[in-house]
């Protein structure tokens, strides 16, 4: 009897399914193509190089290790590319300004400043740069960043920072 019932139920939903008659895609009509004018392209701005947040050039501080003066690796891309836009503009004119964080004396900050500056002046002429291009100054520890008496912060201070006049 079950499989009667079975083959009955079965049967009909066999007859179902195949009585339907399946549909017919209805034609979409495609859609309105419609023509905009290309925008005006933007009218060219020239950007300093010094000021684009984007360009190395507006990276102009140079950081140094506790009582060292070479430029570190690290920092090398930034001097080379200040010293290859000095060549390419002979009417620029920089002051390198070397700095020390407040550990030592006076006297010795501030050689070690100008340590720092010519530093950074010497890899600036290797780039290109003129040395009538370049002035060097020390302030020591008289200007630092950082006011904390603390390693991050004598970190940030010793630096020398390319400044255009």
């Amino acid at each position: 009897m079950k499989k009667l019932l079975i083959s009955i139920v079965l049967a009909n939903l066999l007859v179902a399914c195949a009585s339907q008659k399946p549909k017919e895609p209805e034609a979409v009509a495609p859609a309105p193509v419609v023509e905009t004018p290309a925008p005006a392209p933007a009218p060219m701005v020239a950007v300093d190089p010094l000021n684009d947040p984007a360009s190395i050039l507006s990276k102009r501080s140079v950081y140094f290790p506790f009582d060292v003066s070479a430029v570190q690796e690290a920092d090398k891309p930034i001097v080379e590319a200040h010293g290859k836009y000095l060549s390419e503009h002979p009417d620029r004119m920089v002051r390198v300004e070397g700095n020390a964080d407040e550990r030592g004396s006076n006297e010795y900050n501030l050689a070690l400043g100008q340590r720092r500056a010519e530093s950074v002046k010497k890899m600036l002429e290797l780039g290109g740069a003129k040395a009538s291009q370049i002035e060097t100054v020390s302030y020591g520890e008289e200007k630092p960043v950082c006011t904390e008496h603390n390693e991050a912060c004598w970190k940030q201070n010793r630096r020398s920072d390319i400044k255009y006049q």
